[in-house]
């Protein structure tokens, strides 16, 4: 319940990031979110960029990436509100506020699931490691992997690893639907595996679609090869889930007796160690 509900707060945070970017005129989004040059090549002419900047207290052309954007535009929703209208300024910085924490947890997650995965390469080679707790591994291990975030936070580098942490985070949303519809099918509950059955199929085709286009489009022209390859990789793996994940609906779905496992739950499949 933490998990599905934590995924549709997330898909409401873009969703009020969508709203946020469509109470902007065309000309403003784009004078924001685009280079100047970039700009100034699309023949658009700001409207109320000027009027914004001078509210919100800060230079806002030229700021890409969608977090100026999406501060700038709840803030002018948050500024209709009655009695709100002269605190577009607070909104903005708030909002950007918001989005560093929202992006903090992230990276958070990330690096302690890294500082895991590191720990258990490194016990093959030396035994303690292995150990979690082991308090000389988690220093080693967490100064290596917080070492890396801020090389690319002080190279300015980390921005190209962005499109490929967008795919490999929907990537792994879409695998947790499809491995929550196999745990479904496995309890018996084929009635309920559309829950996570439709969004999980709808997910798949359309990441693995935006991760062709990343690689195309964006890693091969830049010569990113590095981040390609990744992409590469990572889709081929989850592939490999996907294909062995429906083999597995097709085989559970013509069962006709039940198992009953360790919990005591009538289950068509005995899970397995």
């Amino acid at each position: 319940f933490v998990g599905y509900g934590a995924m549709l707060m997330e898909g409401f945070v873009g969703i009020m990031a969508l709203i946020a970017a469509c109470v902007l005129v065309p000309a403003d989004y784009f004078a924001i979110n685009a280079a100047p040059k970039a700009f100034e090549a699309l023949g658009m002419v700001p409207v109320n960029l000027p009027e914004l900047a001078s509210q919100v207290g800060e230079n806002i052309q030229g700021r890409p990436g969608g977090a100026v954007s999406l501060a700038v535009g709840m803030a002018f929703i948050f500024s209709s509100v009655p009695f709100l209208e002269g605190m577009m300024a607070y909104w903005y910085h708030f909002a950007i506020m918001f989005e560093a924490v929202f992006i903090l947890t992230a990276v958070d997650a990330g690096t302690r699931a890294g500082r895991y995965l590191l720990q258990e390469m490194l016990g093959k080679v030396y035994k303690p490691f292995s150990d979690n707790s082991w308090v000389p591994g988690i220093v080693v291990t967490s100064a290596l992997f917080t070492s890396a975030w801020g090389y690319l936070v002080y190279t300015g580098d980390i921005a190209t690893i962005w499109p490929l942490f967008g795919m490999s985070n929907q990537l792994l949303a879409t695998c947790a639907l499809i491995v929550g519809t196999s745990m479904l099918i496995r309890l018996g509950k084929v009635k309920y595996a559309w829950v996570t059955a439709a969004p999980g199929l709808f997910m798949m085709p359309i990441v693995m679609w935006a991760g062709y286009l990343n690689i195309t489009a964006n890693f091969m022209p830049k010569g990113l090869y590095l981040l390609a390859t990744m992409s590469v990789v990572l889709m081929v793996l989850m592939t490999i889930v996907f294909v062995e994940a429906f083999r597995r609906w097709y085989t559970l779905l013509h069962v006709e007796h039940t198992l009953r496992d360790s919990y005591g739950d009538e289950v068509l499949a005995l899970a397995e160690d």
